[in-house]
């Protein structure tokens, strides 16, 4: 209970990130965070005080966020593309990384040039570009935002996050 996940918000109710319930209660108990949803009932009790156990908190001061980084890595792009192959949509087999654009042509990695292929189709494609292989991407990629970090990343482990994060 206590390692379980809390959506984190900032003073304007922005999604920040998301911690463990142990660092939510401290923040809380610190006054430097507020409980804005809870879960059903649930507390979590010390000698001297109750707190409820919370599912959403938002920061009493305003966080300025620099642009944030999510790291390009293989594991990243095949969780953004939520592990479906780019040009058939498989889900099944081994899963690779392709370059859209095959660095012998100037592609580079990056978020806008890569996406999670099945070997099948990673084979078809080779060093050409999806046009000259005769294979059409089913989305342009993209890099993600935090937001979407959160949304599809991280994973919506609580039901009452969906309105923070722009779902509902």
């Amino acid at each position: 209970m206590i390692n379980q996940r809390v959506l984190v918000l900032n003073q304007n109710y922005e999604p920040l990130s998301v911690c463990t319930v142990k660092r939510a209660v401290v923040l809380t108990f610190l006054g430097k965070a507020d409980i804005v949803e809870s879960c059903d009932g649930k507390k979590i009790r010390s000698p001297s005080t109750v707190f409820p156990l919370p599912s959403v908190v938002r920061l009493g001061f305003y966080v300025r966020v620099p642009g944030k980084r999510i790291m390009l890595s293989r594991k990243n792009i095949l969780k953004r593309d939520g592990h479906r192959c780019q040009y058939c949509g498989t889900i099944n087999g081994p899963l690779t990384v392709d370059h859209v654009l095959p660095k012998i042509y100037g592609g580079n990695d990056s978020w806008e040039n890569l996406v999670c292929a099945c070997t099948k189709c990673n084979s078809i494609k080779g060093d050409k570009t999806p046009e000259q292989a005769g294979l059409k991407l089913l989305r342009k990629p993209r890099k993600p935002n935090h937001i979407t970090f959160i949304q599809q990343f991280i994973g919506i482990s609580d039901q009452r996050w969906r309105r923070y994060l722009f779902l509902d």
